[in-house]
Formats: C-alpha cells, sequence, structure tokens
C-alpha cells in the first residue's frame, strides 16, 4: 500500500468531513468485507480520496450519486462491477464486490470466479448478460456497438443505459485508484 491509512486521531480538519461522511455511507452499505482497520482508518479506495480530500470529496459525491440514483437491478450492477474489476486486475474491487454478490445475491463462487478471470458465466440473466456485454465492449475500447446499446435501451431504458456506461466508467477509476496507490486485499482477521 503506497498511502498509509489514516487513523481517527490524525486527521486534519479538512480530512474530517470527508472521513465522517465515507464511514458512515460504506458502514451503512457495506457490511459484508473489510472496509476499515481495528483503529477505525479507511481502507480501499477511500483512503487514498481521504489523502487529497479536495478530490476525495468529488469522488465519493460521484460514488454517492451512483448509488442514490440508481434504477439498474444492484445484481447486474455487481456483474459490472467484477467485470470491470477484473478487466484492471483490481484485487479489492472483485474481493468486495464479490463478497457483495455472494452474500446479498446468492452468486455462487463459481459464478464469481468466473467473472473475476474476466469471462462471461455460462448462467446469467438476459439482464446481467447485457450488463456484462455492454461492460466488456466499452472495455475494449471504441464507441459501444449499436445492437448492445438498443439492447440495453429495452433492457433498462435510457435512464438505466446511462448509468451502465457510468458506473463502467466509475468503476475503471475505482480500479484505476486501487491499482495506482497499491490497495491490496485486507488479510484475514488474526492474520499479519
Amino acid at each position: 500500500m503506497r498511502l498509509p491509512p489514516i487513523s481517527p486521531s490524525e486527521l486534519s480538519p479538512e480530512q474530517r468531513p470527508l472521513y465522517d461522511a465515507m464511514k458512515t455511507g460504506i458502514s451503512s452499505k457495506y457490511d459484508l468485507f473489510t472496509t476499515t482497520r481495528t483503529d477505525g482508518a479507511l481502507l480501499g479506495p477511500w483512503n487514498p480520496w481521504l489523502h487529497q480530500p479536495e478530490l476525495g470529496t468529488a469522488f465519493w459525491s460521484v460514488t454517492q450519486a451512483m448509488t442514490h440514483f440508481a434504477v439498474v437491478p444492484d445484481r447486474v450492477r455487481q456483474v459490472v462491477i467484477l467485470a470491470v474489476g477484473a478487466r484492471f486486475g483490481a484485487a479489492y474491487e472483485i474481493y468486495a464486490h464479490g463478497a457483495v454478490a455472494a452474500a446479498r445475491h446468492g452468486m455462487g463462487a463459481r459464478r464469481i470466479a468466473t467473472l473475476a478471470a474476466g469471462n462471461r458465466p455460462e448462467d446469467l440473466t438476459e439482464e446481467e448478460a447485457a450488463g456484462f456485454d455492454v461492460a466488456t465492449a466499452l472495455l475494449n475500447g471504441g464507441v459501444l456497438p449499436e445492437p448492445l446499446y438498443r439492447q440495453a435501451i429495452a433492457l433498462f431504458g435510457q435512464h438505466g443505459t446511462n448509468e451502465l456506461i457510468y458506473l463502467v466508467g466509475h468503476y475503471c477509476f475505482v480500479s484505476m485508484t486501487l491499482n495506482g496507490f497499491s490497495v491490496p486485499v485486507p488479510a484475514p482477521e488474526g492474520m499479519a
């Protein structure tokens, strides 16, 4: 990890409001995986954002908006996020959203492993498959092919299709944050 986690007792006056907002938001949504150290320091992408609070606040606002205004089913969102994480080899992202997919949506280990390997599971629903295909096409670069765009419109409407595109872009950014700062998967409890 290239940026040391900041314990709450070490926060600057500029960092404190962002820390408090992220801590509240994270704890209300992500109780399924490790997001903090035992001293309360944030892990994952939140720690790097905290190091530069003037930008981190903007990044956190986008993250909150992506969640608050979501219309695409969360199960599809998790498929998309795992596809993005796999494309960039963002270990923390795969760890975190694999846990969400398993616990909240009952996704099996095989499906999660297939997504984490960057492959398309055979048992995806029509909506999940469309999300995966849109994400994969965008991650491969170039303009999203018209048939995929039209399929997304038919399944999710314009607002949902916009959300899919923004979701891929946002989690590309999250993956870059995680990889750029070498954010690891936390060690299991009791291990160093």
